[in-house]
């Protein structure tokens, strides 16, 4: 349970920004006991892995913050993101059964690749939907705000995904409910906008 609770917490991190869990799971499977990849995994902590994914780790950072840029940016993650996601969850189950003396995970790998891409393409989805209409309604001001955010949720998440997995659902909850919120917020100031323009007789 704990395992599938760290899976998804990771998974979803990865649906806002899918190099910050992989770095993260990387560098403590490298250098710490919390995480043991069994060796099918033992890829993502090498030398090559952590490098390229910390350079594009840089680019999604600088990228995600641009208004319309972004947009691109999260066209690309739309494969990426579910992708990594996919990983991570398999990795992390694996790494937990090995763990514990058990097979089921490193011998299906495939339950916890389609679990994680679920998790992480349902938020990359909530994040790709409610982007346009935060750049609409701040003129793409607000783009940076929001996506130093992600970035900040998706460590927070991760973390805690790692060390206190018990919270993840809690957490996922509220990012939920962030979302929705966002979301709604921005639509009611474009209508606000819209009825503006209206009463101005500019339709």
């Amino acid at each position: 349970m704990l395992a599938a609770l760290t899976g998804a917490g990771l998974s979803a991190a990865a649906g806002l920004n899918a190099y910050i869990p992989f770095i993260l799971i990387a560098l403590i499977a490298r250098f710490t006991d919390v995480i043991n990849l069994p060796h099918q995994y033992a890829w993502i902590e090498s030398n090559w892995a952590i490098g390229i994914a910390a350079v594009l780790l840089l680019s999604e950072v600088v990228l995600d913050k641009v208004a319309l840029v972004d947009h691109l940016n999260d066209a690309v993650g739309t494969f990426v993101r579910p992708a990594t996601g996919g990983l991570i969850f398999a990795a992390t189950t694996a790494a937990a059964d090995f763990e514990q003396g058990s097979s089921f995970m490193q011998d299906n790998p495939w339950v916890g690749v389609l679990l994680g891409i679920i998790t992480a393409g349902i938020v990359h989805t909530g994040k790709a939907v409610t982007r346009p209409v935060v750049n609409t309604t701040t003129g793409g001001l607000g783009t940076p705000v929001v996506s130093a955010a992600e970035d900040g949720a998706a460590i927070t998440l991760s973390l805690v995904a790692i060390f206190l997995p018990v919270l993840v659902i809690f957490l996922l909850l509220l990012l939920l409910w962030g979302a929705f919120v966002l979301w709604r917020r921005g639509r009611n100031r474009r209508r606000y906008r819209d009825q503006l323009m209206a009463d101005a007789g500019y339709s």
